[in-house]
């Protein structure tokens, strides 16, 4: 298969922010997908996932959230889940016929609220990568320690690529290529994640692990649901898996070895596989919805 076209656009918002998109193979004839990142990522974690999945004919829409990557950033510091949503109500006007939302931690809390409580009806089909109604306190705290451990930025990007690798536990990626998309470089040529620091505030994250909430959505689902998690995980335990599974029992569920929290860079070739099997079962009928 060719590789799929890439355009980037900005859409403007109910508030009138603009955020980046990235449209992979525009033209495809099969059910829409769009990618929400992370918290602290960008639209281009997806990379390799969103192309495998294009040039399997379906139009993709990777995503950078308020505050991160390419898009504007909140002047009123307003990064919660409610906001984000909103935002996504833009993006599901752009796309013009219901999607299927694949969404990594942060991302797929967006697409559970919108979906579950908030939006009904706007999507075909979810999509939750490692994350759940209730997360371990314990990995929650480990990301955000990463996350605001770097407050003046790097020195060069081989330090933030030992910073990474350390978190991840993992060795560090003899490209930096990558990683250059995820930073980015400040008049004082040090490196910096690219998102917006208000993002960490206590008012941003307070809403995002609201299990209430989080369980009333998950209990309004009625589109095919599919959650992955890394068995490596210390965000989702089997325990919180199984709680959601309870709360929206139609869901599916994928326990992908070799990953932890990060399942797209741990495993992305079980995980696109995962993906593509969902999209097929979707469209032949085959996925469960309630």
């Amino acid at each position: 298969m060719s590789a799929a076209t890439i355009e980037t656009i900005r859409i403007q918002t109910s508030d009138g922010l603009h955020v980046a998109c990235d449209v992979l193979g525009r033209s495809g004839s099969r059910c829409p997908v769009i990618f929400l990142h992370g918290g602290g990522q960008t639209r281009h974690s997806w990379g390799s996932t969103a192309s495998q999945v294009a040039v399997n004919g379906h139009p993709c829409w990777s995503v950078d959230l308020r505050g991160h990557g390419e898009s504007d950033w909140a002047a009123d510091g307003d990064y919660s889940t409610e906001a984000m949503v909103e935002d996504l109500g833009a993006i599901l006007t752009q796309i013009g016929r219901p999607p299927v939302l694949v969404g990594a931690s942060m991302g797929g809390l967006v697409g559970l609220m919108s979906e579950g409580k908030l939006r009904p009806g706007g999507l075909w089909g979810l999509v939750l990568v490692d994350v759940a109604t209730q997360l371990e306190a314990e990995g929650v705290e480990r990301i955000v320690s990463f996350m605001s451990g770097a407050p003046d930025g790097f020195e060069t990007l081989e330090e933030a690529a030992d910073a990474i690798a350390s978190y991840r536990d993992r060795k560090r990626p003899p490209s930096r290529e990558g990683l250059r998309k995820n930073l980015r470089q400040g008049h004082d040529g040090r490196w910096y994640w690219h998102w917006d620091p208000a993002f960490l505030s206590d008012k941003s994250r307070s809403g995002r692990r609201d299990p209430v909430a989080l369980g009333d959505s998950a209990r309004g689902l009625r589109v095919p649901t599919l959650l992955v998690r890394g068995r490596m995980s210390d965000m989702v335990s089997p325990e919180s898996a199984e709680v959601f599974l309870q709360q929206c029992p139609h869901a599916e569920f994928r326990d992908i070895a070799g990953a932890g929290h990060m399942v797209v860079g741990d495993r992305n070739d079980v995980f696109a596989g995962a993906v593509l099997d969902f999209l097929d079962r979707l469209e032949t009928g085959s996925a469960i919805s309630e």
